[in-house]
């Protein structure tokens, strides 16, 4: 697996600190769960067994930035839990999820204050894992991957201490990924929009005749590359980070610099606003007018341009993204883990897949307020995603997303600021001419190895 937010160094970092923290943890990977030391956890969650015990006790529940727009919908779900679970309580809290959540959490872990029921993304799930502090998943709740989309289920996997690919989370909600395009520009250009493209280079050939056919009038996309770094070269095949997550590999792979390449040349035939090279607009805000062929990828984005711009939304079509050389999208879900720590684990899992359920997470799928897919497959096949009437983009966009939820997978690499920065700089330095793809390449995957180093 290849997800990734933070450098492997500094994922080792957390895991040293961790470690080092004196909580009783010793190995919990190989075992299943922490054992008895100066954590005081249940019995039940010691040892390579099935996780067994009654659901009672009173546990803590912890979500990232949800409180304030969604306390119906969890006080819902928690009230329904502790109905069918008289014995059990649930005790709710929400953090902010600013830039030092993940350092939060490890104080948590570190204090022995995990939450039994968490809320965590990516980076967090790694360091987790690695030192024990979640539950294995494959141990102590074998049949918990049954209600998931197979693929999302598969790759949602992180290393333990003894170097073992786990199930440490339960796969919960994610974003989308869906092409937007106008359709009204598309035709001036010659291009027909029942035919998007299919591939990343594909979408730059397309981009070449609108900045012919356009002559400055509307471009294709913006040219600020830190918009399409790193998700253009991981959706083209191209091996961003090494296997251990200690370097970076983009630069030795050819595809990459015919990626700059095509960049470049569409930079210079005017394929791109010039002043939109270091720039931080949005490209949300020139789509709406009208002045863009390719929107955002986000579906969120169209209900921007529905709500903001009702002429342009008319003239907005979706299809499904480029496959590319990945052959499937990017789900990039946050997820729910149980701490291996906790003293009502069995109460800690049951909540956890109560949550994380079919029935619960359609409900919160169906929120107006929000645009997020599920990861189970039974929610994936309801016709609330699946029965699409009219051309409503929106609408349209949801069926499709829905129907790469069950073949994406949850290797989205991601950058920190820092090593974005260093790979945008030098792309644009070759955009404007000043280096070749190459060297440009060479230049940013040096610096962002740096970092690496670094811990940065």
């Amino acid at each position: 697996m290849h997800a990734r937010t933070l450098t492997g160094t500094m994922v080792g970092v957390i895991a040293l600190a961790l470690t080092a923290t004196g909580c009783g943890l010793s190995g919990g990977g190989s075992d299943g769960g922490a054992k008895a030391g100066d954590c005081s956890v249940d019995k039940a969650n010691v040892g390579s067994g099935k996780l067994t015990g009654d659901v009672k006790g009173e546990i803590t529940f912890q979500t990232t930035n949800l409180k304030k727009d969604f306390s119906p919908y969890f006080n819902g779900v928690i009230a329904a839990f502790e109905k069918a679970n008289p014995g059990a309580k649930v005790k709710w809290i929400d953090d902010p999820g600013d830039a030092t959540f993940t350092q939060r959490l490890v104080s948590d872990a570190q204090a022995c204050t995990l939450p039994d029921v968490v809320n965590i993304n990516v980076n967090t799930a790694t360091a987790l894992t690695k030192t024990g502090y979640l539950l294995n998943l494959d141990q102590k709740a074998p049949d918990a991957g049954k209600p998931f989309a197979p693929a999302m289920w598969e790759s949602s996997t992180y290393t333990d201490a003894a170097g073992q690919k786990v199930h440490s989370v339960l796969p919960w909600y994610s974003g989308g990924i869906v092409q937007t395009f106008n359709t009204d520009l598309l035709k001036k250009a010659g291009l027909d929009p029942a035919k998007p493209p299919t591939t990343v280079l594909g979408m730059f050939a397309d981009a070449e005749k609108i900045a012919k056919a356009s002559d400055g009038d509307y471009y294709a996309f913006l040219a600020n590359p830190q918009l399409r770094i790193p998700a253009d070269w991981q959706q083209m095949g191209v091996k961003v980070l090494s296997d251990d997550g200690k370097k970076f590999t983009f630069a030795d792979d050819p595809k990459t610099v015919r990626w700059v390449e095509g960049m470049t040349k569409l930079y210079k035939a005017g394929a791109m606003p010039r002043d939109s090279l270091s720039s931080n607009q949005d490209p949300s805000t020139v789509y709406g007018q009208g002045k863009l062929v390719y929107g955002s990828s986000n579906p969120n984005f169209l209900r921007f341009i529905e709500q903001n711009n009702p002429s342009v939304y008319k003239k907005t079509g979706v299809a499904r993204y480029m496959l590319d050389g990945l052959g499937h999208t990017v789900g990039a879900p946050q997820y729910i883990g149980v701490a291996s720590t906790s003293k009502h684990a069995a109460t800690a899992l049951a909540f956890a897949q109560f949550l994380t359920n079919a029935q619960n997470q359609l409900a919160w799928a169906k929120d107006p307020n929000v645009v997020i897919f599920p990861s189970t497959t039974a929610s994936l096949d309801d016709p609330f995603f699946q029965d699409v009437k009219g051309d409503d983009p929106f609408a349209e966009a949801r069926k499709i997303v829905a129907g790469d939820r069950k073949t994406a997978t949850a290797d989205e690499i991601a950058l920190t600021p820092g090593e974005l920065n260093a790979a945008s700089a030098q792309v644009q330095l070759a955009m404007q001419g000043k280096k070749s793809a190459q060297d440009a390449l060479d230049d940013a995957q040096k610096k962002m190895n740096e970092l690496i180093a670094q811990g940065s």
